[in-house]
């Protein structure tokens, strides 16, 4: 019963729903993750984040398409690896490969579903749980830091910042995956530019589907100005 009790007062705990925001702290939490994005310096950091959505989401795609898992690594220059076995082409792969530069934006634009719906605690503690599942698939020690310092910083938002703090935090980091999203597509087209990106995402599409590598780019940076506008909109509303 004791068991059950504290269940019910956990989940009582992530689906409840917060106010809005104060305009002032929404505008806040944007200006930050402006600030993350734009500024070189905090860029350099910030943006192991948006590594972690990108090869997160390489991995959800392998396993959604019926593809198997072999592991993921995250390295210090902000770049990553996602391994897994099947099909060298076909359907299941051409998804796998087109899910990274488009998963932050997707998963910016759930989050912001989530938040429009109030679920800002909820929010977190999604985030959480797929943190944790990601851990189990980390096959460096870099990668082992890299989530387990974002899923610190995550879990000490939700656990010890009053509940208006926590729903700042939570659009601050969704307003981030929105805005970095795109960004990074647009560093994959100076990379392919300078001849240094001949094995990127885009490229390995193009292989795959006989479809230019700059097609492919221009889908990526369509998914993710998509996903902010439609997100920037339900985070406003």
């Amino acid at each position: 019963m004791v068991g059950v009790t504290a269940a019910e007062r956990f989940w009582e705990r992530v689906s409840a729903t917060s106010p809005p925001l104060p305009g002032w702290l929404l505008a806040l939490s944007a200006l930050a993750a402006v600030l993350l994005v734009a500024s070189p310096a905090l860029w350099r950091h910030a943006r192991h984040a948006v590594t972690i959505a990108h090869e997160g989401a390489h991995g959800l795609a392998a396993l959604v398409t019926g593809r198997r898992l072999a592991g993921i690594r995250l390295h210090s220059d902000t770049s990553g690896l996602t391994v897994s076995a099947g099909r060298p082409t076909g359907a299941g792969m051409v998804l796998t490969a087109a899910a990274g530069y488009t998963g932050p934006g997707v998963f910016g634009l759930g989050a912001a579903a989530l938040l429009a719906a109030g679920y800002a605690v909820g929010l977190l503690w999604a985030l959480l749980g797929l943190l944790a599942l990601l851990l189990v698939q980390i096959r460096n020690w870099y990668g082992l830091w890299s989530v387990l310092a974002t899923g610190t910083l995550v879990f000490a938002a939700t656990w010890w910042l009053p509940a208006e703090g926590q729903a700042a935090f939570a659009h601050g980091a969704t307003w981030f995956l929105l805005l970095a999203a795109p960004k990074t597509v647009l560093e994959l087209q100076a990379k392919r530019r300078r001849g240094s990106a001949r094995d990127s995402d885009a490229d390995q599409l193009a292989r795959l589907t006989r479809l230019p590598g700059l097609i492919w780019v221009g889908v990526f940076l369509l998914v993710d100005v998509g996903a902010l506008a439609l997100g920037t909109g339900w985070l406003l509303r």
